[in-house]
């Protein structure tokens, strides 16, 4: 049997059927290939958002690191056959300095810089990450990193801000009121998980703390919120406070909409409440849309 030299690794390759590259007529200079993209003709519609999802990047909020996931968009005119998508991630690497830093100012800055180098008149970045943040327990004030989900979500037209949104998402507990009431002793709790998507006035400029603003309002007004970190006494101190604020999903979405109506730089928001169930199969939830 003729002895085969697989010392190499395009030896391997070979062998497992890999060849060679053939000569092809097609240039290789970038200046000598077409640019199918930038072709110029009627391609009958405007789109209003053309771009990639799914974009994994790291970022920075509040002096944490993150992982946030990015929508960049641009709008295309109709005579324009397609954007150059490569240009994306080049505007998000001029903003990078150890991670992408997530907020309003910064985002638009980045949407200006993509604007430009799309020439298109309008742009878009709607990106989730997680939010950390120092928590204490509430009576031994134990420090340890909470957190909740993040979402901005920002729009641009000639070089203005057209859309300023917030999203939050954050766990809470919540104790059943009908529970509490007809049982001779106890009361059951569960899971909830309060969301907001809070359209912001995009003239109106935003004190420092505004997202601590509207955790608390989301946290403040559940049975009790949630701590990274409880000794004795805090634990004590968390279920006693539950049982004394029961909340039904009603209750709490009412609650958490009457705090977000007294911040004057908030337009509108949306909020879903979900309790995952302690004693049913299902989940219980409500919803509502409020608009000043």
């Amino acid at each position: 049997m003729k002895q085969i030299d697989l010392s190499t690794r395009e030896a391997r390759w070979k062998y497992f059927g890999s060849v060679d590259p053939i000569k092809g007529t097609k240039p290789t200079e970038k200046e000598k290939m077409p640019d199918l993209q930038s072709s110029k003709k009627d391609f009958l519609f405007e789109i209003e958002h053309v771009g990639i999802k799914n974009l994994v990047y790291p970022v920075k909020i509040d002096g944490f690191q993150s992982i946030g996931n990015f929508e960049f968009s641009t709008s295309l005119n109709q005579d324009e056959k397609g954007i150059n998508m490569s240009r994306i991630i080049e505007s998000v690497e001029k903003h990078y300095d150890n991670g992408v830093p997530l907020s309003f100012d910064s985002l638009k800055s980045l949407l200006n810089t993509l604007e430009s180098a799309m020439f298109q008149n309008t742009a878009s970045v709607d990106v989730s990450a997680k939010w950390f943040f120092n928590r204490y327990s509430p009576i031994t004030q134990q420090k340890a990193v909470g957190n909740a989900d993040i979402r901005y979500i920002l729009s641009v037209s000639d070089d203005k801000l057209t859309k300023k949104s917030l999203g939050i998402e954050v766990p809470v507990t919540t104790l059943c009121p009908c529970s509490k009431e007809i049982s001779e002793y106890s009361a059951h709790n569960q899971r909830g998980i309060i969301t907001v998507l809070i359209d912001l006035d995009t003239e109106t400029n935003l004190p420092d703390n505004y997202k601590e603003l509207i955790l608390d309002g989301m946290e403040a007004n559940a049975s009790s919120m949630l701590y990274p970190i409880l000794k004795r006494t805090d634990e004590k101190a968390v279920t006693e406070r539950a049982y004394e604020n029961p909340r039904f999903v009603e209750d709490l979405i009412r609650l958490v909409a009457a705090d977000l109506v007294e911040l004057e730089w908030i337009n509108g928001f949306e909020i879903e409440c979900r309790n995952e169930e302690s004693i049913h199969q299902h989940d219980a939830f409500a919803r509502l849309k409020y608009s000043k």
